[in-house]
């Protein structure tokens, strides 16, 4: 069995408007376990999927993952497993549809795993198959992309996730223009009681507003994620009729940058004075939902086990 746990990621430029994007991990995760239990499927690969945290949730994406790592493998002739039976769980931190790339955190870890997983019951190591992180990246993205999940790739979140800090990219070219350490000491996340999902938000709507986000863009390239985060979280809740009163409060009361995170529901605050937490929980306890304090990811993907 190998487990690997990916992180989340908060928005700092969501890349639906014009493909290009900007995203940071931070300490929620997705953790996949992924086993071997037989060699005794009807086809060359099957999976037995599951999310612990929802096990009504489609599984599609988790199955496809592990199809491409599979037949990846099956491109070098050293690796000749077939009619293997594995077992995927995972569990997460993250509410799916918040917006904080629950998909990308799962992709990146199951395709990770999966990868391990084989190789180890092929008796090989990463150094036998040429299969870089970048690929196991596009792996996951191609997935997400085919089951429809995102609508860019979300190369931005997908690569915050697996290789964790703060990456500014390039969506459609799938490059990674910026690479940043984050190094506020806390973030707060605002979660409503309702999930938005990607697939279901308004794309024309939020593509009028490319001159406006090419402005939080150029804030990012600066380095400046406080007015990059802050001005593209108003914009996109201007976009999607959400409330940007919840980033004003937290603003308001010390938050150094708040704003939406993708297309919603959460909300991300960075924190840099310990002092002004408790102020800004105060200031969002009249919300429903909840508010969850952590703090950036800078390491990324790892196996834990």
């Amino acid at each position: 069995m190998v487990k690997v746990r990916s992180p989340a990621s908060a928005t700092v430029i969501n890349a639906i408007s014009m493909g290009k994007g900007s995203a940071f991990g931070i300490k929620l995760y997705v953790t996949s376990d992924v086993r071997v239990l037989n060699h005794d499927a009807k086809e060359d690969i099957e999976c037995k999927c599951k999310s612990l945290d929802y096990p009504d949730m489609d599984t599609s994406l988790m199955d496809l993952c592990v199809k491409k790592v599979y037949y990846k493998l099956r491109e070098f002739d050293i690796f000749n497993l077939k009619n293997i039976t594995l077992k995927v769980e995972t569990k997460s931190d993250i509410p799916p549809g918040s917006g904080l790339s629950s998909s990308s955190a799962a992709s990146n870890s199951i395709v990770y795993a999966t990868l391990m997983e084989l190789l180890s019951e092929a008796n090989l190591s990463r150094d036998d198959v040429d299969i870089t992180d970048e690929d196991l990246l596009n792996m996951g993205i191609d997935a997400s992309l085919e089951v429809g999940v995102t609508k860019t790739g979300s190369y931005d979140d997908a690569s915050a996730s697996f290789y964790g800090g703060w990456k500014i990219t390039d969506n459609y070219e799938r490059k990674i223009l910026h690479d940043y350490i984050v190094d506020y000491q806390k973030v707060l996340i605002y979660i409503p009681n309702k999930s938005l999902y990607t697939a279901q938000s308004d794309v024309k709507a939020m593509k009028t507003l490319a001159p406006l986000v090419e402005i939080a863009f150029e804030n990012a390239i600066k380095k400046n994620i406080e007015k990059a985060l802050t001005l593209n979280g108003f914009l996109f809740c201007a976009a999607l009729n959400l409330d940007s009163q919840i980033s004003i409060d937290a603003l308001k009361s010390g938050a150094k940058a708040a704003g939406l995170s993708g297309t919603g529901s959460a909300y991300s605050i960075l924190v840099d004075d310990l002092s002004d937490i408790d102020e800004i929980k105060s200031a969002l306890s009249k919300y429903e939902g909840k508010l969850v304090e952590t703090s950036p990811d800078n390491k990324g993907s790892v196996v834990i086990g």
